[in-house]
């Protein structure tokens, strides 16, 4: 059987996914500078409703960021899986396995207590190979450290 497992990262490594953040970070500022702008040039409007303005371009510039925010940090204790609005730290050996198949949205991480976690931080959204990629290397990491790994070696 052909060795197919990437390199394994140097510890800490962190996944996210870059081109999906910096379009959103910049979608962010341009949203709140255009919303704030056109509060500030119409004309007949309150100093009310002018902040009315730059506090509603200040939410959905938040919302832009909170979509930004998804990255999955590995490190020699475990992994720290931050989605949108939750953060979860786990042991190595509450991993399972890695999984990323066609279509899915983003990588699901399978734990010992049999249940599934999304990771966010790896989604091929825009940028297909380089989530794979990310999947491959996350999996190998897990694999090595895990003492819950099916594959582990025998003595």
């Amino acid at each position: 059987m052909p060795d197919t497992t990437p390199d394994l990262p140097a510890l800490p490594v962190t996944f996210r996914p870059g081109r999906t953040r910096a379009v959103l970070t910049v979608l962010a500022v341009i949203t709140f500078a255009a919303i704030t702008a056109v509060g500030m040039l119409l004309e007949g409007l309150g100093a009310g409703e002018r902040l009315s303005f730059a506090l509603t371009a200040l939410l959905l510039a938040g919302v832009l960021c909170l979509l930004a925010r998804p990255r999955v940090t590995a490190d020699e204790a475990g992994v720290t899986v931050v989605n949108l609005t939750n953060k979860r730290r786990l042991a190595w050996a509450e991993i399972l396995r890695v999984n990323l198949r066609q279509g899915d949205p983003w990588a699901f991480l399978d734990l010992s207590d049999g249940t599934s976690l999304p990771a966010l931080g790896i989604q091929p959204g825009i940028a297909r190979q380089r989530a794979i990629q990310d999947a491959r290397a996350l999996r190998a990491l897990v694999e090595a450290r895990s003492t819950a790994a099916p594959e582990g070696p025998r003595d």
